[in-house]
């Protein structure tokens, strides 16, 4: 069940998600492949994962650029489920 962080909980991402920026309601990230089918194939793995936690990101594409951003819409900000999902997405690299 999601939960939103509390403050020090977000603090505490800064230190484990050291590649993410963090924000009060979102974590981001940006990834450059070498190519757009590299690209393409991470959002794919991606989408199964995210798919597998019924919990979406907020992403774009551009080229060889992958930008996602996690939040939960449903509570208004930074949940367990953002921070679960992005060190799924880490593990995949």
């Amino acid at each position: 069940m999601a939960a939103l962080l509390s403050l020090q909980e977000r603090e505490d991402l800064r230190t484990t998600l050291t590649q993410w920026q963090v924000g009060d309601e979102r974590l981001k990230r940006q990834w450059q492949f070498s190519d757009f089918s590299e690209a393409f194939a991470f959002m794919t793995r991606v989408a199964l994962l995210a798919e597998s936690m019924q919990h979406h990101p907020n992403w774009s594409n551009v080229y060889n650029r992958v930008t996602i951003e996690l939040t939960t819409h449903d509570l208004g900000g930074l949940s367990n489920l953002d921070a679960e999902l992005a060190r799924s997405i880490d593990a995949l690299l």
